[in-house]
């Protein structure tokens, strides 16, 4: 059967469609079907090449909150350090200063009784004086006999 019908020659009736034209639009139909799995395979790709560097930023992402986290695990640390240290400081000054005070309270005593030592001396000095002369003039007689020569 041809599917080309005519009913008379003129051209005011109505033609069928062609088989050629029937192949025509078949194929044209597979290349538009071709043509969209294409663009769907396209859509795809782009779909998991963008899902790949939302994957990799994340990873990024958790990456960098991870430094961030250690960083300031070590600032908190060393601040702590740092405290820490400020605190013995202080304390070691503290201690310094209370050294300080106990040798300056030290040398006044030394010098105390340095002045006590010197005081003493010279009033033993006077005291071994006063009994030398007590001794020797007891008697001034006596002792100038005992230094005159005898006649």
């Amino acid at each position: 059967m041809d599917l080309e019908a005519s009913i008379d020659g003129s051209d005011s009736v109505l033609d069928f469609a062609r088989p050629s034209a029937v192949q025509g639009a078949g194929q044209t139909a597979l290349n538009l079907v071709d043509e969209a799995a294409d663009v769907f395979r396209r859509m795809e790709d782009h779909a998991r090449a963008t899902e790949e560097k939302l994957r990799l930023a994340e990873m990024r992402a958790e990456a960098t909150e991870a430094a961030e986290r250690a960083q300031r695990e070590l600032v908190i640390e060393a601040e702590r350090k740092l405290q820490a240290a400020s605190g013995a400081l202080a304390h070691a000054q503290s201690r310094i200063e209370a050294q300080e005070d106990s040798l300056v309270a030290a040398e006044f005593r030394a010098q105390v009784a340095e002045a006590e030592a010197r005081d003493a001396k010279q009033a033993l000095a006077l005291v071994e004086e006063a009994i030398r002369r007590r001794l020797l003039c007891t008697n001034p007689k006596a002792d100038a006999g005992k230094l005159e020569p005898a006649s």
